[in-house]
């Protein structure tokens, strides 16, 4: 009878500890769940996309390094001194007309965009390219990101052509621009070349491709507007 009773509280002793240890294991399983979860960093918001699509001035053409030298890379250098999340696309093409990107956009804007800074016209008011011509182009360039990214922000700016393209061709050229940007609703840069264009100092020996240091002068011009729509 003794020896019963003492076999049955041996069993329940060693029941009693492997309950307990089970509770203590599965309570360590836990905490090394809960610590492991708690380790694991939050996954970071890939930065938004500002694209510059526009020809050689937007491409840096001249400059000894346009990876670091043109003015959208100086605008890169601001955006990261302000501390904002985006990242800067370059996709000028040097000796681009509006007629020439209005049959590149397509391809473009395979890559996402979240503003889009339209830089294109020089060349055409440079060819005398008629001005009803170059606004049709801009306005398809428009439509194509509006259409492909209707949450997408767009800068275009604004160019002018020398007095030697005749007084009535170089105002129609001008307001095109402005025209454009009030009937689409997007945010205009007067004149991108605003204290570049005709100093020397600050242009090529071409008068036509900034230097260095006309390059960051048309960053500040670009940058006045953008830092707004950022």
């Amino acid at each position: 009878m003794i020896e019963h009773k003492l076999k049955a509280l041996l069993i329940s002793s060693l029941l009693l500890a492997a309950c307990s240890n089970a509770g203590q294991q599965q309570q360590a399983t836990d905490s090394t769940t809960v610590a492991s979860t708690a380790a694991v960093p939050a996954k970071s918001k890939p930065n938004k996309i500002v694209l510059f699509f526009g020809d050689s001035l937007t491409a840096g053409y001249g400059l000894e390094d346009p990876a670091t030298e043109a003015y959208p890379s100086v605008v890169q250098d601001k955006i990261k001194e302000a501390k904002l999340p985006y990242t800067v696309v370059n996709a000028g093409n040097s000796g681009e007309t509006s007629a020439g990107g209005r049959g590149r956009i397509d391809w473009v804007l395979k890559q996402k965009v979240d503003v889009f800074v339209l830089e294109l016209g020089a060349n055409d008011g440079l060819r005398g390219v008629p001005v009803s011509e170059t606004t049709r182009n801009l306005q398809t360039i428009i439509h194509s990101v509006k259409s492909k990214y209707p949450d997408a922000k767009i800068v275009l700016a604004g160019m002018q052509v020398p007095p030697s393209m005749g007084a009535d061709y170089a105002s129609q050229f001008k307001a095109m621009f402005t025209q454009l940007a009030e009937k689409n609703k997007v945010t205009l840069i007067p004149f991108l070349l605003q204290n570049v264009g005709g100093v020397a100092k600050l242009n090529q020996d071409d008068g036509i491709h900034p230097t260095k240091e006309g390059a960051k002068v048309v960053a500040d011009n670009v940058w006045s507007v953008l830092k707004n729509v950022l």
